[in-house]
């Protein structure tokens, strides 16, 4: 009963999926209006984010069986297959938007280097004063999220070999085996070479509290067997449900005459939400490593995976996708990359660099209406 109850979220979302099949078209946004569209939407939002924190669950105790940085490694990996169900299926929903993809991977930035860094900073500060991470992990991040960064949002939109913020021929090709080779090698160092800068240094008295050491979202530790398929079991129904999503996603913010950035912050949103309370338990328990190697290994793996699943999707589909950012968005991007190598320059930092986080994320959300 206890393993019933544990994949609930699996089987309703498996029999949401079958119900909206056998409905049919009589369920369409264009069919229900506005008014029950919001309404199933949030019923889909709400199934999926269940399946997401089953994910991220079976994915923490996976964490804990192979330990760090296996497990935060299987947890990015895991959420990144998410945020690419989540972004394909929308691209390809509708009239499909050039600049969704863009927005959406903007917004997992925005969220997970402002918003998330900063409420861990902030939270675990308050707590514990001063934070200590190990800062060659950190920078290694940083090293491989800079120049990605610049590739794939900045530079389309200064060259002028294609149209607006497209990318070339050259520069899509360019693109893909760049961020796979970078990323590769990013693994192997994270993984087999240099595991050791990316685990919590023990540093004189530091005192570390025993809350939330294993990382996983309650639930018992079973075999990797079991945790690999109720992992996929989850993610299975997120796929599958991610074209309704988009559907209704689509269809609700054009009703509400909403900004098209606000649809990439809502996926962006869900995709994040149980990895960052992952992040913010980590970061209260005075194991900011875990926190660093969430967040800004959620960063890398959206620029580094997902922006090439994206290109060859839409080259495959013959889907035009536009990855470069507009002025004022560049401007935000490069204020906090700058900032993030500021607040991960020393080895221990405290809640004030989270308040000046938090400061940015603020800015970027004002900017989604200000803008839109």
């Amino acid at each position: 009963m206890s393993v019933f109850r544990s994949e609930l979220s699996s089987l309703v979302a498996f029999l949401l999926f079958a119900a909206f099949t056998l409905v049919g078209d009589s369920l369409k946004p264009e069919t229900v209006g506005v008014g029950v569209s919001l309404i199933l939407l949030g019923v889909i939002f709400a199934s999926v984010l269940w399946c997401a924190f089953s994910v991220v669950r079976h994915a923490g105790c996976l964490a804990t069986i192979f330990g760090e940085p296996f497990g935060t490694l299987i947890l990015t990996l895991a959420v990144i297959g998410i945020e690419v169900a989540l972004i394909v299926a929308i691209m390809l929903s509708g009239d499909a938007v050039p600049t969704l993809a863009r927005e959406t991977m903007f917004s997992v930035v925005m969220i997970v280097l402002n918003g998330l860094v900063g409420l861990c900073l902030l939270l675990g500060g308050l707590r514990h004063k001063n934070l200590t991470y190990n800062l060659q992990g950190a920078n290694a991040f940083l090293s491989i999220l800079v120049p990605l960064s610049i590739f794939a949002l900045v530079l389309p939109r200064i060259t002028e070999s294609a149209p607006g913020g497209a990318l070339s021929g050259l520069q899509t090709g360019f693109e893909l085996v760049m961020s796979v080779l970078l990323y590769s090698v990013f693994l192997a160092m994270q993984t087999v070479t240099h595991s050791n800068i990316f685990r919590q240094p023990v540093v004189g008295e530091a005192k570390v509290t025993n809350s939330g050491d294993d990382g996983h979202h309650g639930g018992e530790v079973r075999s990797v067997p079991f945790h690999i398929l109720g992992l996929f079991g989850a993610l299975l129904p997120i796929i599958l449900l991610s074209k309704k999503l988009a559907l209704y996603v689509d269809f609700g913010m054009d009703g509400l005459g909403a900004p098209l950035a606000l649809s990439g912050f809502i996926v962006a949103s869900l995709v994040l939400m149980p990895e960052g309370l992952s992040a913010l338990q980590a970061a209260v328990a005075n194991k900011l490593q875990r926190a660093v190697n969430i967040c800004l290994g959620s960063a890398v793996a959206t620029i580094g995976l997902t922006v090439p699943a994206v290109l060859l999707v839409g080259w495959i589909m013959g889907l035009r996708v536009e990855l470069g950012l507009e002025a004022p968005e560049i401007i935000l991007l490069l204020l906090t990359l700058v900032v993030s190598m500021l607040t991960f320059g020393a080895r221990t930092t405290n809640y004030l660099q989270g308040a000046v986080h938090l400061a940015l994320f603020a800015a970027y959300v004002m900017m989604i209406f200000d803008l839109g």
